[in-house]
């Protein structure tokens, strides 16, 4: 092929790093033979933008989505960024946005241009999704239950690829130690950890009630994220007198927290937006650390082939079971389990695959 394909990545930002990551591998690790990728965002806030310009593409700064409303202009800002598609002269755009716009895939139509979005999260709560899916060329959806709740009449759009992470960079390290000291935690502590934005959908309140039924000052719960919101705020006074319950913030950097952990526990809810498939256990699981997590969408897709350690979304009682179970565990047991669950992503959601999976799937739509 003598033409590069110009694929354009759209992301409202990368104030965190979780669709970010996935955009940020593709970019990075797309062959460059045959693809030519650019970044479109919001805008050019937040750290982890900075470890993205490091990769050297392209980045625009473009408002690529317009409102509804007012409904008499909508159509021409729709094709104000028709015309930023056509000068760009883009092959093929991929958009990681998670609302359910349709001005974004409604400009590609109009620009004649192939578009495909990741659906990223469970949801369907309104019309817009079904327009968007049927103004796109293809819909990359990320768990069995989009398949099944959300595509089952329109099964020739969708192509279900999980997400993914690098386990070369994901893998089982030691180095706990200046942790330990910086949270005042013994060697002998059984440390759990979580990894979200808090939100209230991410039930760390379900976490915590199963750690204080346990009654064991020996379990130490790390909570890695932002926190500053209205729940995360009303989360910390909630608990602030319980010194085993530590709120970390937000970090760039979380493989340092993964090898401190001796669990990792996601407590999803079962109502709202729930995830799709959540990076933050399979990046666990990748560093050999045991994952235990809420049976609900994404979640059982990651722990598919590990139920008993999957417990019914809300429940405070079965969740303790759970963590109680696997502290009881000796070390070599807990060691050979985290290996198993390593060997499952590697199995499932490699980079490897994902970035096969997309370049094929690139190549079939530009011909």
């Amino acid at each position: 092929m003598s033409k590069k394909i110009k694929v354009l990545y759209t992301i409202p930002n990368f104030n965190t790093a979780g669709s970010g990551r996935s955009v940020y591998d593709l970019v990075e690790k797309l062959d460059r033979n045959l693809f030519e990728p650019e970044i479109c965002c919001f805008h050019n806030k937040g750290n982890f933008y900075k470890e993205v310009e490091k990769l050297g593409v392209k980045m625009h700064l473009f408002p690529f989505t317009a409102s509804y409303r007012p409904r008499i202009t909508f159509l021409s800002r729709v094709l104000k960024i028709r015309k930023f598609f056509k000068d760009n002269q883009f092959d093929l755009i991929h958009s990681w946005h998670w609302s359910s716009d349709i001005s974004e895939p409604l400009a590609a139509r109009l620009a004649g241009i192939p578009y495909v979005y990741t659906k990223k999260a469970m949801g369907w709560g309104n019309r817009y999704w079904s327009w968007r899916s049927k103004l796109s060329t293809k819909v990359i959806v990320v768990n069995e239950d989009m398949m099944q709740q959300y595509f089952n009449t329109m099964l020739h759009k969708a192509k279900k690829f999980p997400l993914a992470i690098d386990t070369n960079r994901y893998q089982a390290t030691v180095g706990k130690d200046t942790l330990l000291e910086k949270y005042a935690f013994k060697k002998e502590d059984f440390v759990i950890l979580s990894i979200a934005n808090l939100v209230a959908v991410k039930g760390m309140e379900i976490l915590f009630e199963a750690v204080q039924q346990l009654e064991d000052t020996s379990i130490k719960v790390l909570i890695v994220g932002n926190d500053t919101n209205d729940y995360g705020q009303e989360l910390k006074e909630r608990y602030r007198e319980n010194t085993n319950i530590v709120f970390a913030g937000k970090q760039l950097e979380v493989r340092p927290y993964l090898a401190l952990a001796d669990l990792f526990v996601i407590p999803t809810k079962d109502e709202g937006r729930r995830e799709g498939i959540p990076n933050a256990p399979l990046e666990a699981m990748a560093t050999e650390c045991v994952v235990v997590g809420s049976n609900v969408s994404g979640v059982k897709d990651i722990l598919k082939e590990f139920p008993e350690y999957l417990f019914e979304a809300s429940n405070v009682a079965m969740l303790a079971e759970k963590i109680q179970a696997v502290k009881n565990m000796s070390e070599t047991e807990r060691s050979t389990l985290g290996k198993e669950m390593r060997k499952q992503v590697i199995k499932e959601f490699s980079i490897e695959e994902f970035l096969k999976n997309h370049e094929a799937l690139y190549l079939s739509i530009v011909k």
